[in-house]
């Protein structure tokens, strides 16, 4: 399966009340393009971990209002969009308009993630964004059907990007990937919402306590992955 395929699989997918972002535009918040960008993004971001040599997948429960819905990136909000296309060596588009909106959880995980070292990428159990039917800007979790679904293309990313490890933010998370792929080595950190953030940091820190950096890297004049990348054998610059 390519990364192609996997957006393919994405754009397969119909529930009810959800918000497919690489292939659904939102008409409050949304550019003309938004759809198209967010796959485009994806889709690079894909081809160029599975160049990586990949430390991890980070994987959360699903999409959120004010993170992945309007992002199309995984445990990532508009305040930290543009720091995770530089990490892949790509130039930055928001797909949304207006003031860029924060979300609680990506302050939590790019807190860490800033300062780690290795390449990462993220993902979700179900990797649309689930609302409660007549408001689209809510959340809710996912459903079985759902979850089955989403588990099926979360086991295409894993067996596409070959990661050493996985880590699972949060109880839902962790279930799925140990029952779905027991033969991969998966951590779980506890979700930073709902009064976990300490506890999420300090497990974080643990398990990058090797290459964890005390001080934000400058990630703009350098990307931190280019050895990594590089090892692929293809420039992706």
């Amino acid at each position: 399966m390519s990364a192609k395929d996997i957006l393919s699989a994405l754009g397969r997918l119909d529930f009810e009340n959800t918000f497919n972002p690489y292939f659904d535009r939102c008409s409050v918040h949304d550019a003309a393009e938004a759809p198209e960008l967010r796959s485009y993004y994806l889709v690079e971001m894909l081809e160029r971990a599975a160049l990586s040599d990949l430390d991890a997948i980070w994987v959360g429960r699903d999409l959120g209002y004010r993170g992945g819905r309007r992002t199309g990136l995984a445990l990532t909000d508009d305040i930290h969009f543009s720091d995770h296309l530089v990490r892949w060596g790509l130039e930055p588009k928001r797909p949304t308009s207006g003031a860029p909106v924060p979300e609680r959880t990506a302050a939590a995980i790019w807190d860490i993630l800033m300062r780690v070292k290795v390449p990462v990428f993220l993902w979700n159990v179900f990797p649309l964004h689930p609302y409660e039917g007549g408001d689209p800007f809510s959340n809710r979790a996912h459903n079985a059907r759902e979850r089955k679904a989403g588990t099926d293309i979360l086991i295409s990313i894993v067996r596409y990007l070959k990661p050493q490890r996985l880590v699972a933010v949060g109880n839902d998370a962790f279930n799925v990937l140990s029952n779905a792929l027991p033969d991969e080595k998966v951590f779980k950190v506890r979700h930073p919402s709902y009064g976990g953030q300490n506890e999420f940091l300090q497990t974080m820190r643990d398990l990058y306590a090797d290459i964890l950096i005390e001080t934000e890297p400058d990630l703009f004049s350098a990307s931190i992955f280019n050895d990594q990348l590089e090892r692929g054998g293809s420039e992706l610059a």
